[in-house]
């Protein structure tokens, strides 16, 4: 009896916590260092490389003065909230991806030399950050000698900031910090929270528990999700003007601008730096959402915001074009653009959708409708394809979408491209020097949402490599919650005003890539090296291969300068670019990995391919310059001033690798500054999402259907959907200023109230 009774009580309380959902733990690093034999053949393979280009240098240097490491600064765990719903059971992968993950990953599966955890700040518990902080120092404790560390780890969150309108929309912002020790990271993250906002664009993910009630022998699951959301909407907002040191620990503190970001990291006091990215990702953000606004004393700080990601999970934010899915007329209301070449609006495709459903209808009848259709779904912004929310994705085929861009970002917003954003200056005749620019240092890094940094290194499983997502059986498709009584029916257009969901998100699905990575020229395979290399904008950015890269002026006042610089000039300046193909890769894992993992987590982990680099380099094919000649007054049209390419020169097939030399030859005339920067391009090979929706043409060029790559059960779990496509590396710019112009231009300004002229501003 005593025995039943225990027996009961045990399985009451299991049954309990079950059904309560509980918090999930950090995690356990497993593997330790690298061997130093096996970090110092590494060093020695890419040193070698960097010899050998350099003596065909047309100012040689032996040996270099720096080393290129390998990272990424974008890395979330599933204590995102985001990252714990797509590894729910009803996806059908793998599960919990705690934060200790990274680092075994990082070490054993991507062999990086650094990486950054960068959770979502708004859902980090107060708990989960402390637990997250101790997780970057374990990881550091097990590198090898602190001057030869075999990986190196950065704390910090991702600030996930989205606004409703152009004027009130800033985008996401990695925020890293140089330290690890308790003084050195803040007590908490910094949200974008705004007041009375719940937990921003993550209150979607509420209705995704309920998702139990579908699959109840995973109820656990769902019950644990169902937990964080609750646990961190139950926490309090910090109250407003108080110094953070003086703020509750367990209270959401919140920054809902970047000035507002900005001011609370200055009021820390701690070495950090702010990293903006994927700012071109139209699933949500508004399609006039412009860097315009952003370029001003109190929403850019040049200090702690010295770079921007230019290639991640989410595609390529680099190229601008001249096209915009919307536009506004005088009045301020929205209107649809007609399509021009190569580009068809999605409000445009929301017209042509009503016209295939105008049956019935009298000619009269249907244009009307079609015009409403195009205006509602201009109106509706991100969320255009709810004007018909029965539609089938493939129904809107390529609408939105940069069909000539190397691989694009989901619904390219033009006008938040990288390229956009150092186009522009803001004249500001009361700054010191009269005008601020964005001189952005380029990286790449992977946004991966499964705590696996440095994906990119082998084009493989599509589910776990990039964050392609969606359920695994029709019964787990509930659909988007449209009200009943707005829907009129498919031949009627809808008018927008569901919140809190993203939808085409399974067009989205081709548009997920393995992700970029980060190369720094370091000094040493040390913390302080690579955090010095990052603020001097020292880096460069690969959509996912580790192609070796420099970019230098030859000319400058004290001869070579690299990638980064900036400095005036009064002759034209010259350049040169020395470029290598990433290694080509051998299948599965090297032995030291095997040893340093216990099998059943190298397997989970890593899925039975990790970094393994062979003796062969892939070619470059060609080196691609990009010319922009920044705003020179107020309102100059930015079409012109971005030249890309302004130069291509073809390489040899030369396995070593490409060097080439050019210079601006009507620089000094054109009295203009500028800043160049260079893509390296490799030789073709298979890529994730190679050619994004696979689109079919008719023979006028009319896009006629699309082969959408799912994330969920309509395409296979084991087709990684590959096509062709040339990696590449982009290089930070370097920044050349026109000396004699600007110095007369300085002294006619004035030093500016109560500071003094700062030379090339």
């Amino acid at each position: 009896m005593m025995n039943w009774l225990r027996s009961g009580i045990v399985g009451l309380v299991t049954l309990l916590l079950v059904a309560c959902g509980e918090d999930r733990p950090p995690g356990e690093i497993q593997g330790q260092a690298r061997s130093p034999a096996a970090v110092a053949a590494m060093d020695a393979a890419r040193q070698q490389t960097a010899v050998a280009l350099m003596e065909r240098s047309a100012l040689p240097q032996s040996p270099p003065a720096t080393q290129i490491l390998f990272g990424d600064l974008h890395v979330h765990s599933t204590f995102s909230l985001d990252a714990f719903t797509v590894e729910l059971p009803m996806m059908a992968l793998q599960g919990a991806h705690p934060p200790a993950n990274a680092c075994d990953f990082a070490r054993y599966c991507a062999n990086l030399d650094f990486f950054a955890l960068t959770d979502h700040s708004e859902n980090l518990t107060a708990l989960h950050w402390q637990q997250e902080k101790e997780i970057i120092r374990q990881c550091n404790a097990l590198a090898n000698d602190p001057g030869n560390q075999d990986l190196i780890a950065f704390a910090g969150w991702e600030w996930t900031q989205v606004g409703d309108t152009a004027e009130d929309h800033w985008g996401h912002k990695n925020v890293i910090f140089r330290g690890i020790t308790e003084a050195e990271l803040p007590a908490r993250p910094i949200n974008s929270r705004a007041d009375g906002a719940g937990i921003g664009i993550f209150d979607n993910v509420s209705r995704v528990p309920l998702a139990r009630f579908l699959d109840p022998l995973n109820w656990r699951d769902y019950m644990d999700m169902k937990w964080l959301y609750e646990e961190l909407i139950s926490m309090p907002q910090c109250p407003r003007g108080v110094p953070v040191r003086e703020l509750p620990m367990d209270c959401h503190e919140n920054a809902p601008t970047p000035a507002e970001l900005f001011a609370k990291l200055r009021d820390w006091d701690m070495e950090v730096m702010v990293i903006p990215h994927g700012n071109t990702w139209g699933i949500y953000t508004p399609p006039l959402a412009s860097w315009d606004k952003a370029l001003n004393d109190l929403q850019h700080d040049p200090e702690l915001q010295p770079l921007i990601e230019v290639m991640s999970g989410h595609g390529n934010s680099e190229e601008y074009r001249s096209w915009r899915p919307m536009e506004m007329l005088a009045d301020g209301s929205p209107i649809c653009p007609e399509p021009t070449d190569g580009f068809v609006p999605c409000c445009w495709q929301a017209g042509n959708i009503m016209r295939q459903r105008c049956d019935g209808l009298s000619a009269q009848e249907c244009e009307r409708r079609v015009v409403k259709a195009r205006q509602l779904a201009a109106e509706a912004g991100p969320s255009y394809s709810l004007v018909f929310p029965d539609a089938e994705p493939e129904e809107w085929l390529n609408c939105n979408q940069c069909e000539d861009c190397f691989k694009p970002a989901f619904g390219t917003v033009p006008t938040e491209s990288v390229q956009y954003a150092m186009s522009l200056t803001d004249f500001d005749t009361a700054r010191p020097g009269g005008k601020q620019r964005f001189k952005f240092g380029f990286i790449a890094s992977t946004d991966d949402h499964t705590a696996r940094p440095g994906t990119g290194y082998k084009q493989y499983e599509r589910r776990k490599m990039t964050f392609a997502s969606g359920v695994r059986s029709p019964r787990f498709d509930i659909g988007l919650p449209v009200p009943e009584d707005d829907f009129k029916g498919p031949d009627q257009p809808h008018p927008v005003h569901v919140e809190g969901v993203w939808p085409d998100s399974e067009r989205m699905q081709s548009f997920t890539f393995p992700g970029g990575i980060v190369a720094v020229h370091a000094a040493a395979r040390t913390r302080d090296a690579v955090w010095e290399a990052l603020e001097q904008r020292q880096v460069y950015g690969t959509s996912g291969p580790r192609m070796l890269l420099w970019f230098d002026l030859l000319n400058g006042p004290g001869g070579r300068m690299s990638m980064g610089s900036e400095l005036e000039l009064e002759e034209n300046p010259v350049f040169e670019v020395r470029a290598a193909g990433a290694f080509i890769q051998k299948p599965g894992c090297p032995e030291e990995s095997h040893q340093a993992l216990d099998p059943e987590r190298l397997d989970y982990l890593c899925a039975g391919e990790c970094y393994h680099p062979g003796d062969e380099r892939h070619r470059i094919i060609a080196i691609e310059v990009v010319r922009i000649l920044p705003q020179e007054y107020p309102g100059e049209p930015v079409g012109g001033l971005i030249e890309d390419a302004w130069k291509r020169f073809d390489c040899p097939p030369d396995p070593q690798g490409c060097v080439v030399r050019f210079e601006d030859e009507e620089w000094l005339t054109a009295g203009r500054d500028a800043l160049y920067y260079v893509r390296a391009l490799q030789e073709p090979t298979p890529a994730i999402n190679g050619r994004q929706l696979r689109t079919r043409y008719d023979q006028q060029g009319q896009p006629i259907a699309v082969d959408i790559c799912h994330g969920d059960y309509r395409t296979s779990f084991d087709d990684d959907c590959l096509a062709p496509n040339s990696e590449r590396a982009w290089s930070s710019p370097i920044f050349v200023n026109q000396a004699a112009r600007n110095q007369a231009s300085r002294r006619a300004l004035g030093p500016g109230p109560g500071a003094a002229a700062a030379p090339g501003d």
